[in-house]
């Protein structure tokens, strides 16, 4: 659907657990973020959101791994992950390993193993057609990152490059404000790039109006919201309404 340039919607997945996932995954998202790098996962946990989510056929399921690291990106693939998001890429060398990791021989160097991913055996032609199936996207949040941009954007089996606005801010030196004008302009001219080289471009945020400021300037996977926060702000609000009703 990136490749055919169409837009997806997706939400974060903060909390680790599989009953609130499932509930996200009704809601009408075209993609869930299980987020392995901010949030408290293991192995077990992240399988259990991948099953909650694997029942809503009409939701993708993409994990974020906590680093470039080959081991842990193929445990993670081994579970059954199709679309990874890797955080801090700043390079085509660490974008190409990245790739790497996610292929199998001889495309890639990644291991051999049954696992969920394979249904445990009964999927047979897993191995030969895993490489088809896979979505390999990058996150690049530095401005060592942006430098270097347009060449990670080119490496072959690299399908997206994911903005991460809020490490942009604090590494173009504003910490804490992912919303200034300098941030936002690097944002958009990393989409303006990255669609330049046929590649999909996305981002996150919470904001109405900057949401759609994204979408209008070509990104076309964009998380909308994030589970974590959605409960605080909410609750916070509730107590707030009836705090003085006691």
């Amino acid at each position: 659907m990136l490749k055919e340039g169409r837009v997806r919607i997706g939400f974060w997945l903060a909390l680790t657990d599989s009953y609130s996932a499932e509930i996200c995954a009704g809601a009408g998202f075209d993609w869930l973020l299980i987020d392995g790098e901010h949030s408290p996962h293991t192995l077990v946990t992240i399988v259990g959101q991948l099953q909650a989510i694997s029942g809503y056929p009409e939701c993708d399921a993409v994990v974020r791994v906590p680093w470039a690291d080959q081991v842990t990106i193929k445990q993670y693939l081994d579970l059954g992950v199709q679309t990874v998001l890797v955080p801090m890429v700043e390079n085509a060398e660490q974008a190409a390993e990245v790739v790497r990791a996610c292929y199998y021989p001889p495309a890639g160097i990644r291991g051999v193993g049954g696992a969920r991913a394979a249904r445990w055996g009964r999927y047979r032609n897993y191995v030969t057609e895993s490489n088809e199936q896979m979505c390999v996207l990058v996150q690049v949040e530095s401005k060592r990152g942006l430098d270097n941009l347009e060449q990670i954007a080119a490496v072959e089996g690299v399908n997206g490059v994911f903005i991460g606005t809020a490490d942009l801010a604090a590494s173009l030196g504003y910490p804490g404000d992912a919303a200034n004008a300098v941030v936002q302009d690097a944002t958009l001219d990393a989409f303006r790039k990255v669609l330049s080289i046929g590649k999909a471009p996305g981002a996150m945020a919470r904001d109405e109006a900057l949401i759609r400021r994204y979408l209008d300037n070509g990104a076309l996977f964009v998380a909308v919201g994030l589970d974590a926060h959605l409960l605080a702000a909410q609750t916070t609000a509730l107590a707030a309404r009836f705090r003085g009703a006691r």
